[in-house]
C-alpha cells in the first residue's frame, strides 16, 4: 500500500502570481479558495514569523477542500535558539495558537533551523522530547529541516527515527553545503524543492519533473509524501507543483 501525496507551494499571498498563476480580478479574499483547488497542499510560512488567532485558522480550514493539508511552518522563536531543549514555553505558546483547529487538514509541521545551527545531540533529544504526539485530539507529525552539514550523520538519523520525527529533504542548487538527507525516520516524507528556474514555463523541465515524480512515487511506497516548491524562482512555483500534480496521476 502507498501512501497520499500532497503537492503544493509555501504560502498562497505573492503578488507575482496575479495574472499569472491567479486570474486576472480575482479578490485577495479569494486566493487561498482557488489556490487549494488548483494544488493539493500549502505550507503555511506566515507562522515561522508570528501567530494567528483561533478565528484565522478555522477560516482557512473551512475555505478548503475536504481533502486539502496544510504544513505549517514552526514558530522561529523555537528554532532560532542557542538552547533548544529549553524551549518549551515557546513551543506551548506555538502549538496552543488554534493550528489544532484545522483537524484533519493539519499535515505536518516544519521546524526549520538555521545554517549556523550545529548538531548536537544531547540538546536535540532533548528539543525532540519536548515535541508532542497529539493535541487537542488531533495528531501531530514532526519534521525536522536542518541546514548545517554537521547533521549529515547516522546519530541524527537514529535520533529522528526514534522519535518518529521526518527529516527534511531539502534541494536548492544555490546552497550545495545543506545537507540532502533522504532517510526514511518517519512513517511520512517531507521535501521542499528550491531549484525552480523563471526561464521554465513549468519551473523546472519535463524531464526533471519526471525524475522529481519517481522520487515521489518511492517515498509515497513509505507513507504518506509532502512536497513543496518553494523558492528559487518564486513566480513559477505555482506551475512546477501543478505540472508535477499531473505527472503523477
Amino acid at each position: 500500500m502507498t501512501g497520499s501525496i500532497h503537492i503544493g507551494v509555501g504560502g498562497w499571498t505573492f503578488e507575482p502570481w496575479r495574472g499569472v498563476f491567479y486570474p486576472e480580478g480575482l479578490t485577495q479574499k479569494r486566493e487561498l479558495e482557488f489556490a487549494s483547488r488548483a494544488l493539493t497542499s500549502i505550507e503555511i510560512n506566515g507562522t515561522y514569523y508570528s501567530t494567528f488567532k483561533p478565528d484565522s485558522w478555522m477560516k482557512w480550514r473551512d475555505e478548503t477542500p475536504d481533502d486539502f493539508v496544510f504544513a505549517v511552518k514552526a514558530s522561529r522563536y523555537c528554532t532560532n535558539r542557542k538552547i533548544l531543549s529549553e524551549g518549551g514555553e515557546s513551543f506551548d505558546r506555538f502549538l496552543s495558537q488554534g493550528l489544532t483547529l484545522l483537524g484533519d487538514k493539519l499535515g505536518p509541521i516544519n521546524w526549520q533551523f538555521m545554517g549556523t545551527k550545529k548538531f548536537d545531540a544531547g540538546d536535540f533529544e532533548g528539543f525532540l522530547k519536548l515535541l508532542p504526539r497529539e493535541k487537542d485530539g488531533v495528531r501531530l507529525r514532526h519534521a525536522l529541516e536542518v541546514r548545517n552539514p554537521t547533521f549529515a550523520c547516522q546519530e541524527f538519523h537514529d535520533l529522528a527515527a526514534k522519535y518518529g520525527a521526518a527529516i527534511v529533504y531539502a534541494v536548492d542548487d544555490e546552497e550545495p553545503t545543506w545537507p540532502q538527507i533522504d532517510e526514511a525516520t518517519a512513517d511520512f516524507s517531507y521535501a521542499r524543492l528550491m531549484s525552480s528556474r523563471e526561464d521554465e514555463p513549468t519551473g523546472m523541465t519535463s524531464d526533471e519533473l519526471d525524475a522529481v515524480a519517481r522520487q515521489t512515487r518511492a517515498w509515497a511506497e513509505r507513507g504518506d509524501v509532502f512536497a513543496y516548491f518553494i523558492s528559487g524562482a518564486k513566480v513559477r512555483n505555482p506551475a512546477a507543483a501543478q505540472a508535477l500534480i499531473a505527472k503523477l496521476k
